[in-house]
């Protein structure tokens, strides 16, 4: 049975007006955006539209090569992958917003070579469609035979589809899963290094980045270290994660150290403006025990105990031999004083 193999990148027209295109030896499409009543130079399709409301537009694919090419169309979920990039959610996945809210006039496309062909869709939303941000695309495929691998290649090309669905917006970042953890050093006088874990998570409705703040204090807010600061988060989509590492170094083993995250989320609308939103914070604590300078300290008072006891014990033992002396001299005396009575 042949196997299926999606390519990593979905390619995504995503900068200028040029289209995004894609080659097999003599096999090459592009595809971008329609010029229509939404305009004729979008970079990829963005709309705000009302729950239970719809609209009309389309896809143009053009085929470069000098045969014929058949390519499936169909919509698909967006999602922020693990490198922070936009990709599209595989042909055969379960739709749950974009993917089944918009739907081509025709699943396959047929585009003579030298040609363009425009493939219109339609965008409509459910009654009940939750208000916020969504993010998918429109996808074109071509499924062909590796024959050195020895099965299929799923090859795709797409335009984004940024949505918006009216009603309350409500941003929201949280920090998940903060930890700290801390390494000593050799030196009992030395600071060391620390590493703030954390996860970043979209807990509202609207499409977010975060600017991040990191830093590391000791009991009472002294001996504060702050953090380089981390890159800006990808942007995340309603419910994404994004998880975060952040080295500090010259942390001074305080004995208990506090990390604290702070968040900023920025909001950027369509027009590419991006606005600031109001910071949200976390913090977390570990131990952080210079064992060493424990060790040495531990050692030292051993010895200075050891050296008490032993002290008492020669004034103990020299009291009993001064007390044997003069318990021995009495005798004599007494001896001595018999002697000359008799």
């Amino acid at each position: 049975m042949a196997l299926v193999a999606l390519l990593a990148g979905v390619g995504l027209v995503a900068a200028g007006a040029a289209p995004a295109s894609a080659a097999d030896g003599d096999v090459s499409w592009a595809v971008r955006t329609a010029a229509n009543n939404f305009g004729s130079e979008r970079q990829n399709y963005s709309y705000a539209l009302d729950p239970g409301g719809s609209l009309q537009d389309a896809l143009v694919v053009v085929n470069h090569g000098s045969a014929p090419i058949d390519l499936a169309v169909y919509a698909a979920d967006g999602f922020t992958s693990a490198a922070g990039q936009l990709d599209l959610a595989a042909g055969d996945a379960q739709p749950a917003a974009i993917g089944s809210w918009v739907h081509a006039s025709a699943s396959t496309v047929r585009v003579p070579p030298g040609e363009s062909v425009d493939v219109p869709f339609t965008l409509a939303l459910p009654d009940n469609a939750p208000p916020g941000d969504y993010l998918g695309g429109i996808v074109t495929s071509l499924t062909s035979l590796d024959a050195t691998a020895g099965f299929n290649v799923d090859r795709r090309l797409a335009v984004r589809i940024r949505l918006r669905v009216g009603g309350d917006l409500a941003p929201g970042l949280s920090v998940e899963n903060l930890t700290v953890q801390y390494g000593g050093t050799a030196n009992p006088l030395a600071k060391g290094e620390a590493n703030v874990s954390y996860t970043i998570r979209n807990t509202g409705n609207v499409i977010l980045s975060a600017r991040q703040d990191v830093a590391i204090s000791g009991p009472f807010g002294r001996l504060r270290v702050q953090g380089d600061a981390p890159a800006d988060s990808p942007v995340l989509l309603p419910g994404d994660t994004w998880a975060v590492s952040v080295p500090i170094d010259g942390v001074a083993p305080a004995l208990r150290l506090s990390a604290t995250v702070t968040l900023t989320p920025l909001l950027t609308d369509a027009v590419g403006t991006t606005t600031a939103l109001s910071a949200v914070k976390a913090s977390a604590g570990a131990w952080a025990i210079p064992w060493t300078l424990l060790l040495l300290v531990i050692t030292l008072g051993a010895g200075a105990a050891a050296g008490l006891v032993l002290a008492r014990r020669r004034r103990a033992q020299a009291k009993a031999r001064e007390d044997a002396r003069v318990e021995s001299a009495i005798e004599a005396a007494l001896r001595e004083r018999d002697e000359v009575a008799s």
